[in-house]
């Protein structure tokens, strides 16, 4: 049994330890918005914030985060899409299929709160996540549009 502070909630988790986070969220906890992709920390689908920093969930295993910590999902990002990210998202309609989108948008929210008016080689640097629709450039105005707004 694990406990999880999700999103503000904390949630019993009956899981083994080496089960990943994502996993967690998803079938236990039940916040589908957090995707999967590849299993491998390589596409950045599964990306949630651990204390603010965006974390892979789909190799983070649930003993590897504590109660104390804060775990963030798209879902806890606001209530009603009002952040500054989703609605630059919205504004600029960045997605094309949006299956990366939600980790996408939890990306560009940590990099915003750890530079609120990054460079396109700021940008470059830390959105390492696959877009297989190729919306990188709709990516970057989003994240630059977000910045704005903040």
């Amino acid at each position: 049994m694990a406990r999880l502070n999700i999103n503000g909630t904390v949630y019993d988790v009956d899981a083994e330890p080496e089960t990943p986070l994502l996993w967690a969220i998803r079938e236990q906890v039940g916040l589908t918005g957090t995707k999967f992709g590849c299993g491998i920390a390589a596409c950045g689908a599964c990306t949630v914030h651990v204390d603010g920093i965006a974390t892979r969930s789909c190799v983070t295993t649930i003993a590897d985060v504590t109660e104390d910590q804060k775990i963030t999902t798209i879902e806890g990002i606001s209530p009603d899409s009002s952040h500054a990210v989703q609605q630059a998202w919205l504004e600029l309609d960045v997605p094309q299929c949006g299956y990366c989108q939600s980790g996408q948008i939890m990306a560009a929210v940590a990099l915003l709160d750890s530079n609120p008016n990054p460079t396109d080689e700021d940008i470059d640097a830390e959105m390492s996540n696959i877009c297989r629709c190729g919306t990188y450039n709709r990516i970057r105005a989003g994240i630059k549009r977000a910045a704005e707004l903040l």
